[in-house]
């Protein structure tokens, strides 16, 4: 086991995210010398550490005299490509990553002469291949998605828990130091870490989620409210996406909490749908088509990412509540990712690759095998609907209806013309006089640009005014 520079800075990954991954590490060598496993670990501060992944296997081969060299696939294209190209004697062998329930062939296989790879289709797929909430071959409760009931705003009266957090023992208090010292100039505060960084650690966060927070995770798991960084969320994903927790088992306690009556049917099949719906098909189409998916733009989106994402310096509350709180915690729930942060960099034209890479910076979660799909395709629409079936564009009416953010903007919500207007409210016009002729067919977009040709030209050309001046203002970071 390595940590090495490459892989900490190949994107100015988020200090607790570069923490949290080099603890686990040192943990599990940990419990595998104990469980009897000779363990060859190098430290970051290693005066003969190569600095790559494919340097430290060949350096400790030819040292050891190895005859194979195993290794597990990556999450990670570039990745996978580097040490395929490792020049070893006795060649090397990649083994599949476990962590997940469907196989690249398997998600091949189910993508095969489909003319549209909707999330929706593989999900039912999964549902019926893991047999979770099913009565014989029917979804339980007949219906296979509850995410209309997934959609209420929170109050300031509800008892929201918190996750279970960790203090920090030696090992993680070394590894805290050694990021301050080598990483210091990356995004994020250090402070306060309180990640888990075993799997017992994991194992307890979830059940922990399980008896506090997952009966209400439904109802409000689009919610956003000031202050309020996780709500009912489970903040389980960077556990899972490292393999600290295991899918199926993680989702088999959903399911049980449901059974005993615990937790509502609408709260546990939206969490099952997150981890062997969203999770695996989102991993299935970043392998079938990388590479050339990571340089889809098909909105043609050039814009530089403002200053403000790493910042969090602009007078919208909603983007620097959500940017403030990825600053502090290395994490954003989705709705803060896709709703707030992601819809304004596609209403705003900003280039998808620019935004990829800072998601994948700044999250605790964020792996390329991930994150790109979900940025790409679900957030900038800039594979032009391969994922997703519109673009995820709205207005600050959203905002308005599932936070209190704009309670005390320097923006109006309510206005929709003039500096004061809220941002969201001309740019969201803006993107459809933009895109017009591409979105006019989409079925769930026509009655929006319908609309859009329906206003006089003052009330297009006021649009389009405000859309510039504000535009015009944004820097680059």
């Amino acid at each position: 086991m390595a940590e090495v520079q490459s892989e900490a800075t190949y994107v100015k990954h988020h200090k607790k995210k570069i923490a949290f991954v080099f603890s686990a590490m040192r943990h599990f060598a940990e419990e595998l010398r104990a469980a009897g496993w000779t363990v060859h670990y190098i430290r970051m501060d290693d005066p003969e550490n190569s600095g790559t992944l494919s340097g430290e296997i060949l350096r400790l081969a030819e040292q050891i005299g190895a005859k194979s060299v195993i290794v597990t696939e990556p999450g990670e294209w570039r990745l996978r490509e580097e040490l395929r190209g490792l020049n070893t004697a006795s060649g090397l062998t990649m083994l599949p990553d476990d962590r997940f329930l469907a196989s690249h062939a398997e998600f091949e296989e189910w993508a095969r002469g489909r003319k549209a790879l909707r999330m929706e289709y593989f999900y039912r797929y999964m549902r019926r291949k893991t047999g979770l909430l099913m009565v014989g071959q029917q979804p339980e409760g007949n219906q296979w998605n509850f995410d209309h009931d997934n959609r209420k705003p929170a109050s300031r009266q509800l008892r929201i828990p918190q996750p279970l957090r960790f203090a920090p023992d030696q090992i993680t208090l070394n590894v805290l130091a050694l990021v301050a010292n080598h990483f210091g100039d990356h995004f994020g505060d250090l402070s306060s870490f309180w990640f888990g960084t075993t799997r017992a650690d994991a194992e307890a966060a979830l059940a922990h989620f399980l008896t506090t927070a997952l009966p209400h995770f439904g109802d409000y798991q689009d919610a956003m409210l000031k202050g309020e960084k996780f709500l009912f969320h489970a903040v389980v994903s960077l556990y899972l996406n490292c393999g600290l927790l295991d899918p199926l088992e993680t989702c088999r306690a959903v399911e049980a909490e449901y059974r005993a009556g615990r937790a509502p049917l609408n709260a546990a099949e939206g969490f099952i749908r997150q981890i062997i719906g969203w999770r695996e098909y989102v991993r299935g189409i970043y392998w079938l088509k990388m590479p050339r998916y990571a340089k889809s733009n098909a909105l043609g989106a050039t814009r530089p990412l403002p200053g403000f994402y790493w910042t969090a310096e602009t007078d919208m509350a909603c983007i620097r509540a959500c940017i403030t709180q990825t600053r502090q915690e290395a994490y954003a729930h989705h709705i803060q990712r896709l709703m707030v942060t992601g819809t304004f960099a596609m209403l705003a034209g900003i280039n998808p690759h620019e935004l990829h890479e800072w998601y994948l910076a700044v999250y605790a979660d964020a792996y390329e095998w991930v994150e790109l799909p979900n940025t790409i395709g679900m957030s900038q629409f800039a594979d032009g609907g391969l994922l997703a079936s519109k673009p995820y564009a709205a207005s600050g009416a959203y905002i308005d209806r599932m936070s209190d953010y704009c309670g005390d903007c320097a923006y109006s919500v309510k206005a929709k013309a003039g500096p004061k207007a809220c941002p969201f409210n001309y740019l969201y016009w803006d993107f459809i006089a933009r895109h017009r002729e591409r979105i006019k067919a989409n079925p769930r977009m026509a009655q929006m640009v319908r609309t859009w040709d329906g206003f006089d030209k003052d009330r297009q050309a006021e649009i389009k005014s405000d859309s510039a001046r504000f535009l015009s203002g944004l820097s680059g970071a």
